[in-house]
């Protein structure tokens, strides 16, 4: 907590950036969004603790992220020259057909987990190893991501890898391409989740949202010779009408950005929102595969979940239609590894036209 003009607010610190706030230490705060009422980045934020100044470190790395702000880190990135994985980057191409699950919201990213750990077959002993891959259209510290950390500490994650501006994972990499290539040939990883960090800025419009990156992370899947799932955004119970159904924000990204075929999951829900879904989704059908998938054990798989499971505020019990879509793409991602429990795969797969 920190007194401003008598009022306590919470303000965040990250050690690593700022030092370690002690009780009576001043401190320099950015409150521009939490003044404005903002969701993403809506915290009062410490920028320096300027009578007592961190000790300086020396940097392993030579890349910057968070570029030419007052703020911006040196990382030791897995794909840059002196990295102990540079020669095994250098060279890579292909990502081996890796299932690439791509969602908008980094709030789907534990319920895709949630999906991929109720359908594996058990007899293989432990699950696929799952590498997300951070993009820098939410939050840019990993850090600031409490799932993250549950995830990690529970053993359903591998590694996560941030790329582009973001920072702070267990590896660091420059683009998602090479994001990409780091989780399969450096964490070994047998799915990688691409999706931003904690966060999501939206304008209203067609075009002013940063989930626009995930049809670009399936052309990086794509590209690499791996194989793009498109996790839907849809939901039954957000009051705003460009969310109900399926979000426009999924209908943009797969339908006009995403250039590469990619296999867009419906989740088998009940009537009617199965037929309000399959109508939405339609139109993807033109480039995509639509791939209906069983939820059979995935309500269950949910809420086992280690960490907890909110998106835009909303519990499983308030959209669980929501966290069901993701769970299902993580579910398919595991039926093209060949490791799903009988049952439990696809229903049906919709060819794209032409």
């Amino acid at each position: 907590m920190v007194t401003v003009d008598g009022d306590s607010i919470r303000a965040l610190a990250y050690p690593a950036l700022v030092g370690s706030p002690q009780i009576g230490d001043r401190v320099l705060l950015n409150v521009g969004a939490l003044e404005a009422g903002l969701g993403t980045g809506g915290y009062a934020l410490v920028v320096a603790i300027p009578d007592r100044l961190p000790a300086d470190v020396d940097t392993p790395g030579h890349i910057v992220k968070s570029r030419y702000t007052p703020t911006q880190v040196m990382v030791a990135s897995a794909d840059e020259q002196g990295s102990a994985h540079h020669e095994l980057l250098r060279s890579a191409d292909s990502l081996d057909q890796m299932p690439v699950v791509v969602a908008d919201l980094h709030s789907a990213l534990p319920a895709v987990l949630a999906g991929i750990q109720g359908s594996y077959r058990t007899d293989r002993g432990s699950g696929p190893r799952v590498a997300y891959v951070m993009t820098d259209g939410g939050a840019l510290p990993a850090w600031f991501s409490r799932t993250v950390a549950g995830l990690r500490a529970a053993g359903w994650l591998a590694a996560t890898i941030t790329t582009g501006q973001s920072f702070g994972g267990d590896l660091e990499a420059v683009t998602v391409h090479s994001g990409l290539l780091t989780a399969r040939h450096v964490v070994r990883a047998d799915i990688a989740i691409v999706a931003q960090g904690p966060g999501n800025l939206g304008t209203g419009t067609r075009w002013g949202f940063s989930g626009v990156a995930a049809g670009e992370a399936v052309n990086a899947a794509a590209a690499l010779d791996g194989r793009p799932v498109a996790s839907l955004r849809l939901s039954f119970a957000d009051p705003r009408d460009r969310h109900q159904g399926v979000s426009h924000h999924s209908l943009t990204a797969y339908g006009r950005v995403a250039l590469a075929p990619a296999d867009v999951v419906l989740p088998a829900l009940p009537e009617p929102q199965a037929t309000r879904v399959a109508t939405d989704a339609a139109v993807l059908a033109a480039r995509h595969r639509l791939v209906t998938v069983s939820l059979d054990g995935l309500e269950e798989a949910l809420r086992s979940c280690p960490v907890t499971l909110s998106t835009m505020g909303r519990s499983v019990a308030q959209d669980l239609e929501y966290f069901l879509a993701a769970a299902a793409a993580g579910r398919h991602a595991v039926s093209l590894l060949g490791w799903e429990a009988s049952g439990l795969g696809s229903l049906g797969v919709r060819k794209p036209r032409g």
